[in-house]
Parts: structure tokens; sequence; C-alpha cells
């Protein structure tokens, strides 16, 4: 056998090779379709890359969305330090000639127990309500007993 046939035996054998590989690409390609039309069957999209493409809208959209979500939780977290988060109550009755407990002192803190004490004193006369400011769980006046367990009890709330 010459040179010239063996190379022309062995171009005929790769020829024979990639026809066969060709033949199986057609058929794989051909199964494949036919499984997406099924899959897109009754569907107004019969193409996947526009099926992907609206999925990729879809996501850039709900990321921008709980983007947005996530600014306002923060904002709120930052408006939250500083809204009357605890709160504590007391009755009492100051005078014992009075019957009930009809006096009352509220606490009302936020999360670094800043805030106010409101005092309500009841006596024979009428009402009077008091209020002293709180920073830290302090007040620049003196405070009642009752004031002092009100603020207490809002500090631990």
């Amino acid at each position: 056998m010459s040179e010239q046939t063996t190379i022309f035996l062995f171009l005929g054998v790769i020829v024979v090779l990639l026809a066969a590989a060709n033949s199986f690409l057609v058929w794989r390609f051909w199964q494949i379709n036919r499984k997406t039309d099924e899959f897109f069957k009754g569907s107004k999209t019969k193409d996947f890359k526009e099926v992907l493409l609206r999925q990729k809208e879809k996501n850039s959209d709900l990321d921008e969305q709980i983007k947005n979500a996530f600014a306002k939780i923060k904002n709120l977290e930052e408006i939250s330090l500083t809204t009357i988060r605890k709160t504590g109550i007391i009755r009492y009755n100051p005078f014992k000639e009075m019957g009930g407990n009809q006096s009352f002192v509220i606490a009302m803190l936020d999360d670094k127990n800043n805030g106010f004490v409101l005092s309500s004193l009841f006596v024979k006369e009428g009402n009077r309500v008091y209020a002293k400011a709180l920073k830290a769980g302090k007040a620049e006046q003196t405070l009642s007993e009752e004031e002092k367990q009100a603020i207490a009890k809002a500090i631990k709330s």
C-alpha cells in the first residue's frame, strides 16, 4: 500500500467518524428541541431565551424592591431608637384618709432610658399633674419613691 492510499484511507475513516458524530448531534438536538416544544406547549412563549430574559427582568425588579425594603427597615430601626418603648405604671394612695389608689405615676422611656415621668396626684381639692424629663433614667428634679419605682419598672420592661 502506498503512502497516498494510507492517507486517503485514514481521511476516509475520519470522515465516517465525523459523519457519525454529526448524525448523533443532529439526533440529540432534535430530541432536545422536541422536549422544549413539549415544555412550552400551550404557552405563548416559544423561545427559551425569551423566558430567561423575562426572568432576569423580574429578578432585577425584585432586587430593587428588596433594596428599598432594607432601606425602609434601616430607617424604621433608627426611628425606633428614639420612640417610647418602655413603660412603668405605679398606682398608689398618698393620703390614708382618702380611699383607693387614685394617684398614679407613669414612666415612659426609649431604649436609652430617655423620656419622662408623669405623676398624677389625686387630692380632695382636685387633681394635680406633674411631668419630669428623664435623661438616662435620671431627672434634674427630686423624684418621689413612686416615681423611682415607675422608672425602675419601665427600665426592666
